[in-house]
């Protein structure tokens, strides 16, 4: 037998913080060591973060990731253990995302990703080249002070892999698994036997099921150990990455970590007999056919890199080997309410905010924003409870605990961080206003009701000083102009307030911080553009911002039930409504009617538009298929016009969307040039503390190096994270733009 051990990571790194990302290393290190692993493999561009995003154009950027390296291999680390680190490197004139494998103190090789990803999220192409050459690795000359550190000058780099004295050993890195021919293919039929994925893959509703799909389908049919490493948390932009690190052995799952989790660091471990995979391959005539066709064909030989090490042992009971087991999937109101749930908390935790503030109107989009908020204090209750300092150290000084005390309830840390507010007009409903305070109960809340009908008078008053007219709603016989016009001005005064609220409520109560705005606009209405400009397009942050109003409704169905808040049921049967317009015994303003669709033909529209990529001309076509036993084509046409009508007129709201969570591939958000994070650690740790070496190095002992305060807690510049408010009831108007 040929018995290996080997592990694999869940990191919840974060972008540009080096500090943490090598300490959350060095303890993945640590882990794999004290349970006998004799190979580690990590995320995707762990060093560094993945979302560095234009700091990748930045040469300290590789610079620092350099330092890193250096710290890892100098010290005891990678001392018998094969381990896989992700970070860029320039070669030449050009920049890689690159996989470094080392052990034992050296570099045994660089592979750089030939494949990179360059769609919807993803944009590799901009910060880094694919490696082109297949057939053959140059030898890479290692910066000096890395050389000197390590006593090797040059490292093999390109495409290869690594032949050890008992097994055979490559990197496959994301996008390469996922490509029409993956490379994985060739590398087996050159004999190699451990694959190692290294990924920053974020987390999409329903999108897991084909990423293990991937990973079976690797090694079903032509043998092999398969591991896979991805990033989880949110590391300072848009997408939360959802671990579910895994290893997979000739197409059976064995081990497979958490999806979602609020933990910085989880390991998963396999024990696996690599005679298994020997024997499937020798047992398939295809693939001894096609393995030795590739052998004798010298065009299509891969370069192999030989480490005098063994990876294997033999024969022995200390561990027992690994066994299929069932892959844990989550159906798509779970994967809501946990995925936003955990990015919420990591935004919190590094953002040095205080905690969140949620205009909460009793409709489905607050609610579901609400409950998902509540979900977040659950899970950390229950971390605490398991035992993790960490998530524990981070809600105490969050929630502002005195000395010795700590979050037990779930309830009593949702009042200590979370206000809700109903801001209420003579449009209100009581059914509204009581959904929302029975909610704010449910989750326990810190929650206002306050009416801002004067504050709305005082305008209006102000507006006929200056031009001699009031304006009236359409329904007490006013213009559209009159009837959006007042609607706007409930809308944007709740964002005036929800902000002056989040910097104030806390000093009121005599806490330190501020508080941040969350939004709860979803997908649709920002597709169609039924919102107002600098409102519920204007908060901090928006976790529901890329989430169907279909998948809102289940998961608040689902959530009355699971989560305990039962009061969602009513919330979820109620229509939806901005009541933005007086109530009236024969009106009653509804969303869908207001917007001329329906949510869930919204849903329709936005996967054809995006994820199908069709105009006008073959939405129409599609839709008469789908359509066609319903409708006629006339009825269609005007349909499909009318979508692309509005989504035209309101695409400019797109560019000041609140940055929301991705959950949804059709997501319109407006998000291009500038790509860094909007999310840091604002004291830069490792980067200040390197210039106060240079500075000190430059005037001698004369310059005092800067000292971090407040145990290093991260702190902002400003005291708001992101941009202005939102709405407390509905989404707000569906067509204006000013």
């Amino acid at each position: 037998m040929r018995l290996i051990k080997v592990a694999t990571c869940n990191l919840n790194q974060w972008a540009m913080d080096f500090d943490l990302n090598l300490k959350n290393i060095k303890e993945s290190i640590s882990r794999a060591k004290d349970a006998g692993a004799v190979i580690r493999l990590g995320p995707e561009l762990e060093i560094t973060g993945y979302g560095c995003e234009d700091h990748f154009l930045e040469l300290d950027t590789v610079s620092h990731a350099w330092d890193c390296l250096k710290e890892l291999l100098v010290e005891d680390w990678t001392d018998g253990i094969l381990c896989s680190f992700g970070m860029p490197i320039i070669n030449g004139s050009v920049r890689y995302n690159c996989q470094v494998l080392c052990m034992n103190r050296k570099i045994i090789m660089i592979r750089p990703k030939m494949l990179l990803a360059n769609d919807g999220n993803y944009r590799e192409l901009r910060w880094f080249a694919a490696w082109q050459k297949k057939d053959s690795t140059v030898d890479f000359q290692l910066p000096p002070d890395i050389a000197d550190a390590i006593s090797q000058m040059t490292v093999p780099f390109g495409y290869g892999y690594v032949k050890f004295l008992d097994t055979v050993v490559s990197a496959e890195i994301c996008e390469e698994l996922f490509c029409p021919e993956p490379l994985h293919i060739e590398l087996a039929l050159a004999g190699v036997e451990v694959f190692m994925n290294a990924s920053g893959s974020h987390h999409q509703l329903r999108k897991l099921d084909t990423r293990m799909d991937a990973f079976k389908g690797a090694t079903r049919t032509r043998g092999g150990l398969y591991m896979y490493s991805n990033q989880q948390g949110c590391d300072g932009g848009r997408l939360y990455y959802d671990g579910c690190s895994c290893v997979v052995v000739n197409g059976d799952v064995v081990a497979q970590g958490s999806q979602f989790s609020l933990k910085d660091v989880e390991v998963v471990f396999a024990h696996v007999d690599l005679d298994a995979v020997a024997s499937l391959r020798l047992s398939s005539s295809s693939f001894q056919q096609q393995a030795s066709k590739q052998m004798e064909n010298k065009e299509k030989q891969i370069k192999c890199i030989v480490a005098p090490y063994k990876l294997c042992r033999s024969f022995h009971l200390e561990y027992p080997i690994s066994c299929p087991l069932k892959i844990k999937y989550y159906e798509p109101e779970e994967e809501i309410a946990l995925g936003p749930a955990c990015w919420l908390w990591d935004y919190l935790r590094r953002s040095g905010a205080s905690g969140f503030l949620l205009p909460l109107s009793g409709g489905a989009d607050s609610s579901s924003v609400a409950a998902i908020v509540g979900n977040m204090c659950q899970l950390v209750v229950r971390e605490i409870h398991n035992g993790d300092e960490k998530v524990k150290a981070d809600a105490i000084r969050i929630g502002q605990y005195p000395d010795g005390t700590f979050p037990t309830d779930s309830k009593e840390f949702a009042k200590r961080i979370f206000y809700t507010v109903f801001m209420g007009t003579e449009n209100s409903s009581e059914a509204t206003r009581s959904r929302a305070k029975g909610l704010a109960n449910e989750i326990g809340s810190w929650h206002l009701d306050v009416s801002i009908d004067s504050v709305i008078s005082a305008l209006l008053t102000l507006f006929q000083t200056l031009t001699g007219k009031r304006p009236r709603y359409k329904v007490d016989g006013g213009s559209n102009a009159e009837n959006l016009g007042l609607q706007n001005i409930q809308a944007r005064i709740r964002m005036v307030l929800s902000f002056m609220l989040a910097s104030l409520l806390p000093w009121v109560h005599s806490k330190s911080g501020f508080y941040l705005v969350l939004g709860s606009s979803n997908v649709d209405e920002a597709l169609r553009g039924y919102l107002t400009k600098y409102d519920c397009s204007s908060a901090d942050i928006n976790p529901i911002g890329s989430i169907s109003k279909t998948d809102l409704r289940t998961f608040l169905r689902w959530a009355a039930v699971h989560l305990g808040y039962s009061s969602l049921a009513e919330v979820e049967a109620a229509p939806p409504t901005a009541e933005l317009e007086p109530i009236r015994s024969d009106y009653t303003q509804l969303d869908e009617v207001d917007m001329g669709m329906t949510y869930d033909d919204l849903s329709v529209y936005g996967r054809l538009r995006k994820i199908y990529r069709r105009g006008p001309v073959s939405m129409f076509t599609d839709l008469c298929f789908k359509w066609g036993s319903i409708l006629t084509p006339s009825e269609i046409a005007e349909k499909v016009k009318f979508f692309f009508k509005y989504y035209s007129i309101n695409r400019h709201k797109m560019t000041v969307l609140t940055p929301s969570y991705h959950a949804e591939s059709y997501s319109p958000e407006d998000n291009r040039f500038d790509l860094r994070q909007f999310l840091y650690n604002s004291k830069w740790p490792f980067q200040f503390r390197k210039i106060d070496e240079l500075v000190k190095d430059i005037n001698g002992d004369k310059v005092l190096l800067a000292k971090s305060d407040d145990n290093d807690k991260p702190e902002l510049v400003s005291d708001h994270v992101g941009g202005m408010g939102v709405a407390a009831v509905g989404s707000g108007n569906p067509n204006v733009g000013l």
